[in-house]
């Protein structure tokens, strides 16, 4: 294989394992806020219990993230040098950012995760969250910017392969911006949501129903419902932005070959090898034109205003399909579970929907995968649209090969570990035993 392939499959898998832990980065510390608040002020230990074990296991995540996101900022370099030789200036600025905003949120992190008990106001220790959950959600804006400026480059002038000026702002908040880091931020907070929730539901199937555990799962699955609909209009800018700035992605997702007024909205289907065809697909008559400008008429670009070697792989209409198919069910059963816990209490733990709880927590993080992917393979042959591709960005040196199974074993081990030390640090410490210790130490106190 050659370089370009061997560098774009180690970037992939690297990003692949560290969307995992970036994602929990971001959506479970403000699990953990929203869970001490509630606690302190319904003075409700149980929640308390909840934010003090999620805080806990959040810690060992984020040593991972470390390390994989290091990882990243190495490959760039090693691995996209003709990239980073013109883009490097444009994207310095989010990438010192996202740096600062990792050690803000890890100094607070520090600091919350040593005071617990320390205030004689609990509030003031909840406060200390505040700066975790920010730091958390500032670099994840930080970094994804620089997937935007990859998407829709602009701010910086180039002449001869250099760049010679350069407004770096402009740069950042490019019109990729602001869709891209609503979606990655919402769709972090739902399944950091979902994966915690599944863990409760998971917990009351084994028999384990417990006060401890209802609470967990409602409140859980209530914010995986509010995030939910979020990211539905998450989905809906982003849909907008394609439409205006990136019409040969949007086109290749929904296979719309031929420009037209009034598009249908092409959902499922096969495609045809080497020809247009689609067959088996439900067509929403006018849909795409409406969700592209909030009009039944509106005209879609398709496919043939591109040339053939600047489309998309056509393969990403299957991700999409597949990631709008997993959302509509994490928005279904969320819904169903807080309609229930209304007005049908007797119907909130049944096991069909217990099991379904429990299925959302590894789909939220097979849609950020797949929306990840959507996302790259979307842009291609682009690594920087309009200006460089992928063929002309990776390294020339030798020995990627070798990097690929070495990071791999660096990545083998990294997840095994983190997934021991996770369950003897929770496996053998049930949270009824613990808040009973703790509930005896007060009474000594």
């Amino acid at each position: 294989m050659d370089n370009v392939i061997l560098s774009r499959m180690l970037t992939t898998l690297t990003l692949a394992f560290h969307i995992i832990f970036a994602t929990i980065g971001v959506g479970v510390p403000l699990m953990i806020s929203i869970a001490e608040f509630v606690g302190i002020k319904k003075k409700d230990s149980h929640f308390i219990l909840l934010a003090r074990r999620w805080a806990r296991g959040y810690t060992i995540t984020v040593g991972v993230g470390v390390v994989t996101g290091t990882c990243i900022g190495l490959q760039l370099s090693l691995l996209w040098p003709s990239f980073m030789r013109i883009a490097g200036q444009a994207i310095s600025l989010p990438l010192f950012l996202e740096t600062f905003a990792f050690f803000f949120e890890a100094i607070f992190l520090g600091i919350y995760l040593y005071t617990w008990d320390r205030f004689k106001k609990q509030l003031n220790h909840w406060m200390l969250s505040i700066p975790v959950v920010l730091g958390a959600a500032l670099s994840a804006f930080f970094i994804t910017t620089v997937n935007a400026f990859m998407n829709t480059p602009q701010g910086f002038k180039l002449v001869n392969g250099v760049i010679v000026t350069l407004d770096p702002l402009k740069a950042m908040f490019n019109p990729a911006t602001p869709s891209k880091t609503f979606h990655v931020i919402v769709t972090a907070y739902l399944s950091s949501a979902f994966l915690l929730a599944s863990i409760a539901a998971l917990q009351i199937l084994k028999g384990k129903f417990t006060d401890y555990t209802k609470k967990a799962l409602k409140l859980t699955v209530t914010a995986a419902f509010i995030f939910a609909i979020l990211t539905g209009i998450a989905g809906d800018l982003s849909a907008k932005f394609l439409a205006q700035y990136q019409p040969e992605k949007l086109a290749a997702i929904e296979w719309h070959f031929q420009t037209e007024k009034g598009a249908d909205l092409i959902l499922f289907g096969t495609l045809e090898k080497n020809t247009n065809v689609i067959k088996y697909a439900i067509h929403l008559p006018k849909m795409l034109s409406f969700l592209s400008f909030d009009n039944f008429e509106g005209k879609v670009i398709g496919l043939d205003q591109f040339k053939a070697n600047e489309i998309p792989p056509l393969y990403i209409h299957y991700l999409f399909d597949t990631k709008v198919t997993f959302a509509m069910l994490m928005i279904f059963v969320s819904f169903c579970f807080v309609a229930f816990s209304i007005w049908k209490k007797q119907w909130t733990y049944n096991k069909w929907l217990l099991r379904s709880i429990v299925l959302c927590g590894p789909l939220g993080f097979i849609s950020i995968e797949l929306g990840w992917i959507l996302a790259e393979v979307g842009r291609q042959p682009w690594i920087l649209r309009g200006y460089m591709k992928v063929s002309e960005a990776a390294t020339t040196s030798r020995g990627v090969g070798t990097m690929v199974w070495l990071f791999f074993a660096l990545y083998a081990v990294l997840g095994v570990i983190c997934t021991v030390v996770l369950r003897k640090m929770f496996r053998n410490n049930p949270a009824e035993a613990e808040l009973e210790f703790r509930f005896q130490g007060d009474r000594k106190e």
